[in-house]
């Protein structure tokens, strides 16, 4: 019975994600809108990748730019240098990031707590520093350009309309996928390695390759990612894929709500928006972002998503004054 109460409750807010966005898809008629909604939807894939790192596997990453830079590059220099098609280049970009996520994770996640951070900080600097010195290949600190279209058959997805659903289509597979790894074992097992990892071991769970593939699946994620976003703007530079883009990401992770779905959008979304909003504070943008940041840690620690339904859920049982 609570199984069914708990499959309900997924396809009703899936119905209602899609109609959300066909709504938006619709009604927006502004172009800039449209592109701001777009660059909410590539970096909810990268905070949905992250939080299944961090909020449920428990893991801290601070160079997970680097995927989100490895597959923005691969398709470039693929699809530009060498004339491939851009959907070829995309299932290179993937692997080429599990790949390295693979040879990364493998001693990088046998370390825990601030050494894992500190490892996985390292990585995406030497992947930074790659993009910027390498510039026979990747254009260094000027950046690539000249990066083509996505296009399917007659339709060309541009700088709009159809760029934003094809966006968020992602999104909303990468949800699906995201629900179904954690309503498995897997999705059981990354849970507890979160809430203890020596007692899991001592159930027989083998943290070490679990915690591989989560971490192999998110970068998957950002280097899809970094895919649409180098589509989307037909220009890259290693400065889109630094460290203080982990940073952000990050803060999306914690703001929105570690361990929530909802919580990636909206930790992406409200990131996305506030340069736009504070533009005029561009000086200021880091010291606004962490000002937020202690906010909601002291008074929505959970996160965002967490915070609001907790105040819901008090509202609704604080007894009404008599009048």
């Amino acid at each position: 019975m609570i199984i069914v109460a708990e499959q309900k409750r997924i396809f009703i807010e899936h119905t209602l994600f899609i109609i959300a966005v066909i709504l938006c898809g619709i009604l927006i008629e502004n172009t800039y809108y449209l592109q701001i909604m777009t660059f909410i939807g590539i970096n909810t894939l990268l905070a949905l990748g992250l939080n299944m790192l961090m909020g449920y596997a428990g893991q801290v990453s601070l160079g997970h730019a680097a995927f989100y830079g490895i597959g923005a590059y691969t398709t470039a220099i693929l699809s530009t240098t060498f004339g491939l098609s851009p959907w070829i280049a995309l299932v290179c970009a993937v692997g080429g990031a599990i790949f390295v996520a693979f040879i990364v994770g493998l001693p990088t996640l046998k370390l825990s707590g601030y050494y894992l951070g500190m490892g996985t900080l390292g990585f995406g600097m030497i992947v930074n520093i790659t993009f910027r010195e390498w510039s026979s290949v990747t254009g260094g600190s000027s950046g690539f350009v000249g990066i083509p279209m996505l296009e399917l058959g007659s339709i060309l997805f541009e700088a709009g309309r159809s760029y934003f659903f094809l966006v968020w289509g992602v999104v909303f597979v990468a949800m699906v996928l995201c629900r179904r790894i954690l309503n498995s074992r897997m999705g059981r097992a990354l849970r507890s390695i979160h809430d203890g990892e020596n007692a899991s071991m001592a159930v027989g769970v083998n943290t070490h390759i679990l915690k591989l593939q989560i971490f192999m699946f998110s970068a998957a994620l950002g280097s899809i990612a970094g895919f649409l976003y180098a589509h989307f703007v037909m220009f890259i530079s290693p400065d889109s894929f630094g460290f203080m883009v982990s940073v952000k990401m990050v803060t999306m992770v914690v703001i929105g709500g570690m361990a929530s779905i909802w919580g990636a959008i909206l930790g992406a979304s409200l990131l996305t928006l506030l340069p736009e909003v504070l533009h005029s504070f561009q000086e200021y943008e880091m010291i606004i972002f962490g000002l937020i940041l202690m906010v909601v840690m002291i008074f929505m620690p959970q996160g965002l998503t967490r915070g609001l339904i907790d105040i819901y859920e008090h509202s609704r049982k604080s007894p009404k004054k008599s009048v």
